[in-house]
């Protein structure tokens, strides 16, 4: 072969590695970035073409696919509608998943590892691939008597099984309508979510475990109780100062009560009425005694600034890195820069509730998967810890049990059913309404139940708004649909 001939083979042998190097590259190394481009109509298809596993309460489905004819071949419906909007979210072929649509896409989609051999047997036998589906461990008569006793206001309820961590219900309010963002029209799934995103009560923010957190008022004096009990150094019956002011140290100005005076005619008062009648002025004092340490110790024992998922992801609980003493006796009310979810407010009453121990949030009963929906995963109950002692927990359920009876909490009173709580009314913002909290369980020798509700802006009441006015009777009325079924 002639030198020319001999440049030209070498030149055509060249593009041809080229090009088989490129085809190799394109096919390879960059397929699972091509196949997941957002514009890659092909791969939506086929995302959308499975029969993605239905999301069920009490047997019943609140999200499910269902067969349509265009070439998503199944569109994603929510029968429960929004009461259940904060714990499903949506399956939206623009913007995705969230919520449990998210933290279980594997399972529901079938594209799970532990799938593996029920996906093998459904290609031997023909049958259609489908994902798994994800029963919830919400109990659906308690979750509509919280949705209903909610409605008009904006807030959370969450209600909790202090002895497994099961979670009965999960209110967020105003919630929504998540077929708004199943639908297979992008034009009108875009323009839904800008009206969503425009409302300004946030229909999207799931309020019981994230979005905006709050100030928890007067139910973290809980906290600063469990503090004070659990050093040894204080029993319900220790005399605290209850004057009509307290004044805080290297300021000028006073911690107040919410009521006018002081917490009793001699300005001194036992803890266990100052939780009674919840007295800002002693716990403010008591929380200065045992010192802002004590205090972020026992809210972390509670779960405060800890990763959480139930399998959402919740958003730690706040308590200020450092505070004066001023900042203390503020933090010891549940103000200055304490911050919650509903749900953290939950696992203390909880914890008191089940003798001391904090059992995980968990809102998965069980995950099936085949055309025999065999269960291939049930969560069994787990320990979160022991943030406070049987004993301690007995004292202050005593102490919460006068709450309800004798105290701030009456409109929470269930007829022959022994309750512990606690009121709460957070201050927050200039010129803002109080948002109105109350947590509690029942019955509080032998609890089914832990509750805690929070009431944005005292729920329209403005001013006169109080947890004992305005949460604890929503709070009642989902203990009652726990108790008496």
């Amino acid at each position: 072969m002639n030198a020319p001939l001999r440049r030209l083979a070498g030149v055509i042998a060249l593009m041809f590695a080229t090009l088989l190097i490129s085809v190799t590259w394109v096919q390879v190394v960059e397929a699972d970035s091509l196949n997941n481009r957002p514009g890659n109509a092909r791969a939506l298809y086929k995302q959308f073409g499975r029969d993605r596993g239905p999301i069920l309460v009490a047997g019943s489905p609140v999200a499910e696919s269902v067969r349509v004819n265009d070439p998503y071949r199944f569109q994603r419906t929510y029968p429960g509608g929004a009461i259940y909007s904060n714990l499903t979210g949506y399956y939206s072929v623009v913007y995705g998943t969230t919520q449990l649509e998210a933290t279980e896409d594997e399972l529901l989609s079938g594209t799970a590892d532990r799938l593996f051999y029920t996906r093998i047997g459904q290609l031997l036998t023909g049958d259609q691939p489908q994902g798994a589906s994800v029963e919830l461990t919400i109990n659906p008569r308690v979750q509509q008597v919280a949705w209903d006793a909610m409605q008009g206001m904006r807030g959370a309820v969450v209600a909790l099984n202090p002895q497994t961590g099961d979670v009965i219900a999960m209110v967020s309010t105003p919630g929504y309508d998540p077929a708004l963002m199943a639908e297979h029209d992008t034009t009108k799934v875009r323009a839904n979510r800008a009206k969503l995103l425009a409302d300004p009560n946030r229909p999207l923010d799931n309020r019981a475990i994230a979005g905006t957190q709050y100030p928890p008022g007067s139910v973290f004096k809980l906290v600063t109780a469990a503090t004070a009990l659990s050093s040894g150094k204080f029993t319900p019956d220790s005399v605290l100062p209850g004057p009509a002011e307290l004044p805080l140290p290297g300021t000028t100005t006073t911690l107040p009560n919410d009521f006018p005076g002081a917490c009793s005619p001699s300005g001194t008062i036992t803890m266990a009425d100052a939780l009674r009648i919840s007295c800002n002025t002693a716990f403010g004092s008591l929380g200065m005694q045992v010192g802002d340490d004590a205090l972020r110790a026992q809210a972390d024992k509670f779960g405060f600034g800890q990763d959480l998922s139930i399998p959402l992801p919740v958003t730690p609980s706040f308590f200020p890195a450092q505070a004066s003493a001023a900042e203390t006796a503020q933090c010891a009310i549940g103000q200055f820069d304490v911050r919650v979810t509903p749900l953290q407010i939950a696992m203390i009453t909880s914890a008191i509730a089940n003798h001391g121990v904090l059992m995980r949030p968990n809102l998965i009963r069980t995950v099936r998967a085949g055309s025999n929906l065999e269960v291939i995963d049930r969560p069994a109950p787990q320990r979160f810890g022991s943030p406070i002692s049987a004993q301690v927990a007995s004292q202050l359920t005593q102490m919460m049990t006068q709450v309800v009876d004798a105290g701030t909490g009456r409109r929470a009173q269930i007829s022959g059913v022994d309750v512990a709580g606690k009121t709460g009314t957070a201050q927050h913002g200039v010129d803002q309404p109080p948002h109105a909290w109350f947590t509690s369980f029942a019955p509080a020798q032998n609890p089914q139940v832990a509750v805690a509700v929070i009431v944005e802006d005292g729920g329209g009441v403005g001013d006169a708004a109080t947890g004992g006015r305005v949460a604890a009777p929503i709070a009642k009325q989902v203990m009652e649909a726990v108790i008496h079924p």
